[in-house]
């Protein structure tokens, strides 16, 4: 696979939160029938809702219904190339995680589907898991799904504030109590730094709860 979006070192190769893909939906265009039902099958297991086209001039279309995080094409296609369905889509929306898929790789061919800013380009036949891994790569590069530890933190910061706002706290209050700086803890509410468990301990005690109320269901 050639790949334009990073892929994590913490990723996992089936869906997080118990199977669950956190309603994203995932456009599948190839002109084979076989090949798109193959592929909605395989992604449904992942808990993604799929939607399948066998008309690559209806891609974009359906895209303006507003309903899709990511769009895989084949590349080789009657009348059309998954390139030139790239070039349309970025012509309607330049942030679309996007995937070509081949059984015809080429250089000259990844190398455009890159300045395209496809998120990878990936040779049929693909093995699963790493298939499965680089679906979420791109989603989480987009923003539509979030690493284990980036969904950690925003859940350990979502509780805290919540339970903060519940005893009618200020963030000046709990950094009274806590003897941390505000912008630390304004950081760990919106998951933007990484607490320590010094950190997480103090704001228990603060809060008279226990520490491991913050980590909710993880």
């Amino acid at each position: 696979m050639t790949r334009g979006c990073a892929v994590s070192a913490t990723m996992q190769s089936g869906p997080r939160n118990g199977g669950a893909g956190m309603d994203v939906r995932i456009l599948v265009v190839d002109d084979d029938k076989d090949t798109c039902e193959y592929m909605k099958d395989l992604l449904a297991l992942e808990g993604f809702k799929v939607e399948t086209l066998s008309e690559p001039e209806q891609t974009v279309p359906k895209l303006r219904e507003g309903k899709h995080q990511m769009v895989l094409l084949d590349l080789m296609m009657p009348g059309t190339s998954g390139l030139q369905v790239l070039e349309q889509i970025r012509e309607y929306d330049k942030n679309i995680a996007t995937m070509i898929l081949t059984g015809y790789p080429t250089l000259e061919t990844a190398v455009d589907a890159m300045k395209l800013e496809a998120c990878d380009y990936i040779k049929k036949p693909f093995e699963v898991d790493e298939f499965r891994r680089a679906i979420r790569a791109a989603l989480e590069k987009h923003g539509v799904l979030l690493s284990p530890e980036e969904d950690l933190h925003r859940s350990i910061g979502r509780i805290i504030r919540q339970l903060r706002e519940e005893q009618g706290l200020k963030l000046r209050h709990l950094a009274s109590r806590t003897g941390l700086s505000v912008s630390l803890l304004s950081q760990i509410e919106r998951a933007e730094s990484s607490a320590s468990v010094s950190s997480l301990f103090k704001i228990a005690i603060a809060l008279n709860h226990k520490m491991s109320e913050f980590f909710g269901d993880f």
